[in-house]
């Protein structure tokens, strides 16, 4: 049986002072560079857009276990794909 794809978001009662730090320790670790201004995710320019896509990079990489979506308790796996646009999530 084909295991159920997940995405890891930020959670929308987070504030916007751990979403920053979340940002700023993921982009320390993984490449961000998808958020930055100019690229595909870089719209809109909102606190919860960038960290959502930059928990869920993490969260992928790190090999999709709940434990890399948790970020202090401000990260949610869902099962519905976040993509928009020309913003695809991992």
């Amino acid at each position: 049986m084909k295991s159920q794809k997940t995405w890891c978001v930020a959670k929308p009662s987070s504030d916007q002072a751990a979403l920053s730090s979340n940002i700023n320790y993921i982009c320390s670790q993984v490449d961000c560079k998808i958020i930055q201004s100019g690229n595909p995710c870089s719209t809109p320019d909102n606190i919860i857009n960038k960290a959502s896509i930059a928990m869920n990079l993490y969260y992928h990489a790190k090999g999709r276990n709940k434990w890399n979506c948790d970020f202090n308790n401000s990260g949610l796996i869902v099962i519905t794909d976040p993509s928009y646009g020309n913003c695809t999530y991992a």
